[in-house]
């Protein structure tokens, strides 16, 4: 039996906060440029934390069903392990597909990182060469940022999969994870209108980004719900940002968003058919902590 009210009562804090202080933020002049201000990405990242903060008072506040729902457990520790391989693999067949197919070469020279440095005043003459720089930024992507990335992943995820998709899950999977990836990708909607992701697209940006959130939704709707974890969520929510803002943005600056990199129709189909094929990998003993 579907939870009307605190499905209700969760998406209507969750966009009113988002949309209200995303829409305060835009109104103040601020526009997703190649450099965004420190000021707007800081406030971005906040409001990262709105679902889960949305969850905290509707369980408390509204349903008065405590977190049971949310499955806010670390669970067993291979599937982090397993995802912060996987995932990088990922994206180096996204972005080998987007050199192939011809839809944007890697800037193995970082001349499109070093002039947007520059304009944002910054001395790049003291840049480590290309050659040391790249391997050292995938090497963070791998080891430091997906801790980062993961605190404010949790934020969104606590919401997105520790509460939302149980709440769906009786009307069926597919249903559940068509809805997730849809509410989720309209929740992006006010900063993809200003350029995230899809700059110079702002109508089929959000089209677009409702597509990538479903096709990537499959991928950590299962692996929640398989090993029980909401926290998991948040960790591969980390990860697939790191990979996702770190080196192949910086390798592959000039990228259509809406054909090549993780936010095209390259992105897209391979992250659906990752999606589908963890479903149907049999689960094992893989649901034990």
């Amino acid at each position: 039996m579907i939870d009307r009210k605190g499905i209700a009562a969760y998406l209507a804090i969750t966009f009113v906060l988002t949309y209200a202080i995303e829409g305060a933020l835009i109104l103040s002049g601020f526009r997703v440029t190649d450099l965004p201000p420190v000021y707007g990405q800081l406030v971005i990242a906040a409001v990262m934390w709105v679902p889960a903060l949305a969850t905290v008072l509707t369980v408390t506040l509204i349903t008065r069903e405590g977190f049971q729902i949310t499955n806010l457990r670390f669970g067993p520790w291979r599937p982090y392990l397993e995802t912060a391989l996987v995932i990088p693999a990922i994206f180096t067949v996204i972005y080998g597909l987007t050199w192939l197919f011809g839809l944007a070469g890697p800037d193995w020279q970082l001349i499109r990182f070093r002039a947007l440095m520059e304009s944002a005043g910054a001395d790049t003459s003291e840049m480590p060469p290309p050659a040391l720089f790249l391997p050292i930024l995938f090497l963070a992507t791998l080891t430091v940022t997906p801790f980062i990335n993961g605190i404010f992943g949790f934020g969104e995820e606590l919401g997105w999969r520790g509460y939302l998709l149980p709440k769906l899950m009786p009307l069926g999977k597919a249903r559940a994870y068509l809805l997730v990836g849809l509410i989720w990708g309209l929740w992006h909607a006010p900063v993809v209108l200003v350029g995230f992701n899809y700059p110079g697209y702002p109508i089929l940006g959000v089209l677009w980004m409702s597509a990538m959130t479903t096709a990537l939704g499959i991928y950590i709707n299962e692996m929640t719900l398989r090993y029980r974890s909401s926290i998991l969520a948040g960790w591969i929510h980390g990860v697939f940002n790191s990979q996702g803002y770190g080196i192949w943005r910086v390798l592959f600056p000039d990228a259509n968003p809406l054909l090549g990199g993780l936010t095209g129709i390259i992105g897209i189909v391979v992250l659906l058919i990752v999606g589908l094929w963890v479903m149907r990998r049999p689960a094992g003993v893989e649901t034990t902590s």
